[in-house]
């Protein structure tokens, strides 16, 4: 079994602030997107873990210079919120899974993020490459964080569940430990729920300890506008069938008699809530943000039992608070949710409106997914026909500027402090390259 302790399904949080939207496949500008206002608000009201990646763009820099203000450093010590990040996916044609990239990449993640280590490595889309090369990867995050501790726990993500699966039952029988966590995206919507019915099978059996899901609104397939288009043009896999598809089912939805029926609002809240159930078998006691005011909490203190983990991307404020706004009216309607939504400054009226909602969502759902036809589970190849990975040689790109924290007033863009230079992680991490 894995050496990590303690377990990541007892400290991370259940509802994890996503930042793949801090990039041009979703915004046409990231750098004018409030992301320092996004990520002190979301902390402010709980939450307590970002996933990001090398692959979102800026991402990575615009978190770091989000958190490495003095509103962050005076309220949210290092210790209280977890970061998630990844290896391996260097653009959209091209991966790296050798050990020299994988330490060079964990080294630009640590000062991009201003931290002296990393909550959780994902290996970023295991399906472009290999098995082997996922193994040799694997391994190496492994080393690092054996012999430095600048990593807590490895994992892997991507979008086929089959892969998925066999990429974590390969880890346990190569190395004899399972992976600490495997994250899926799209896979669990209103459209696909594939992660449930023969995902988690097969990642339990493997002793994958805990498993997220991502991407909710299958990389905004499931909204009545159709998939977003950013600076990148339209970069979703679907096929335009499935579009159409979608599309039909919006048009039903917003026929119906029902208060909130835009097909986004069902699908963010059917996802989170059931997720929340189905997932928890893989699923975390950690830091629920109920609600309750300044306080670090247990999922023993809002029902008692695991809550499945889902990352929420945002781009605005305003998606901030409505994600925060479903997320506590989901914990309202659960069982012991009386007593949370006391707790919080919310009252009994809150979990009678959830139970009411939940009856409403559940009846919206069911018709959206009955007129979604063939297209209910499908999924789109990944990756697609005939790609082929042009990495070539693991040469060093050059970094991207370090960003000045985004348009808003809350706190002072932060020079990148020449503490976090590339030298101080050589030692630590091994020949890292220039």
């Amino acid at each position: 079994m894995s050496p990590t302790s303690p377990p990541l399904s007892t400290i991370l949080p259940p509802l994890i602030c996503g930042t793949a939207t801090f990039n041009t496949q979703y915004n046409p500008d990231p750098y004018a997107l409030p992301t320092t206002a996004i990520v002190h608000e979301a902390l402010s009201l709980g939450v307590r873990a970002f996933d990001t990646s090398p692959y979102y763009g800026p991402a990575e820099d615009l978190l770091g210079a989000a958190l490495h203000t003095p509103f962050v450093h005076e309220n949210f010590p290092r210790r209280d919120y977890f970061l998630l990040t990844k290896v391996g996916r260097i653009s959209g044609e091209e991966f790296d899974y050798s050990a020299k990239w994988v330490r060079h990449s964990v080294q630009r993640s640590l000062e991009r993020l201003h931290t002296s280590y990393l909550d959780v490595v994902y290996c970023h889309d295991v399906e472009f490459v290999s098995p082997a090369e996922v193994l040799e990867a694997v391994r190496e995050l492994r080393r690092i964080r054996d012999e430095t501790g600048v990593i807590k726990y490895v994992g892997i993500s991507g979008y086929p569940v089959s892969t998925l699966a066999a990429r974590a039952e390969l880890v346990l029988e190569a190395t004899g430990e399972p992976l600490d966590i495997v994250m899926s995206y799209a896979n669990y919507t209103l459209q696909n729920t594939q992660l449930a019915s023969t995902g988690l099978p097969r990642l339990e059996a493997a002793g994958v300890d805990l498993v997220p899901n991502a991407s909710v609104l299958g990389m905004g397939l499931l909204r009545r506008k159709g998939v977003p288009v950013g600076a990148q043009g339209d970069f979703h896999p679907s096929p335009q069938e499935l579009r159409l598809a979608i599309q039909a089912a919006s048009k039903w939805s917003d026929d119906q008699d029902i208060q909130d029926k835009r097909i986004e609002k069902v699908a963010i809240r059917w996802a989170l809530e059931n997720w929340m159930r189905e997932g928890a078998s893989v699923g975390s006691t950690g830091d629920p943000a109920s609600g309750i005011p300044w306080t670090r909490e247990k999922v023993e203190k809002s029902g008692g039992i695991k809550l499945g983990v889902s990352v929420m991307g945002v781009s605005n404020l305003d998606e901030l608070h409505e994600t925060m706004r479903v997320w506590r009216s989901i914990l309202d309607g659960r069982d012991n949710g009386e007593k949370t939504a006391l707790c919080a400054g919310r009252s009994t009226d809150d979990r009678m409106w959830s139970l009411q909602r939940q009856e409403q969502v559940a009846t919206l759902a069911q018709g959206i997914r009955a007129s979604l036809g063939e297209w209910l589970d499908f999924t789109w190849p990944s990756p697609p026909p005939g790609f082929v990975n042009k990495r070539s040689a693991p040469d060093v790109p050059a970094q991207l500027p370090t960003p000045a924290a985004s348009p808003d007033q809350l706190s002072k863009p932060v020079k990148l402090d020449e503490s976090t230079s590339d030298q101080k992680y050589i030692g630590e991490l091994g020949n890292v390259p220039p």
